[in-house]
């Protein structure tokens, strides 16, 4: 027989072990790539409002520090971060919240009562009632959650709290 192509039994078991074990390799191969994958590829924390408290919890004329907890997802790691804001309560509804991180070196400021002024204990910062700059290093005011990010619904007042 003139180009007829003859494969002997044993080329012929090589080449279908082979593809057996090619086929049986891609089926666990892919799935287990995917799955081992897939978490990196998810975003991690997203921006989210979060409620502070109803509006009735913030006495006026004094700051109140409210603390939440946000939880991200990054691939396998999962993180959990401890975050603080003032609420000051103007009015019956007028709301400034301000963030408790210093603007220097993000320390965690405290408000003294005695004083009136937000105290940053790392390198002595003071800021006014409203988080301006009155002494220290920082470059500027405390962050604060005003226009769009801030909102009073059914009572409780909520924030758009943006990672970073």
């Amino acid at each position: 027989m003139a180009g007829s192509h003859h494969i002997s039994r044993r080329d012929f078991i090589k080449l279908a072990t082979l593809t057996v074990g090619g086929a049986i390799g891609a089926a666990i191969g892919v799935p287990s790539i995917f799955y081992l994958v897939d978490p990196a590829l998810e975003a991690g924390g997203k921006d989210a409002w979060i409620p502070l408290g109803p509006l009735e919890n913030f006495e006026i004329g004094k700051p109140t520090l409210v603390t939440f907890v946000r939880t991200k997802v990054n691939g396998w790691e999962k993180t959990s971060n401890s975050y603080g804001v003032f609420v000051l309560r103007k009015s019956e509804e007028d709301v400034t919240v301000i963030s408790n991180r210093c603007t220097h070196l993000s320390c965690r400021v405290n408000w003294n009562e005695e004083k009136q002024t937000y105290i940053c204990p790392c390198h002595d910062a003071t800021f006014s009632l409203d988080g301006e700059v009155l002494g220290g290093p920082p470059p500027r005011p405390l962050d604060r959650y005003e226009g769009e990010a801030l909102k009073i619904e059914e009572g409780v007042v909520s924030i758009f709290f943006t990672e970073g």
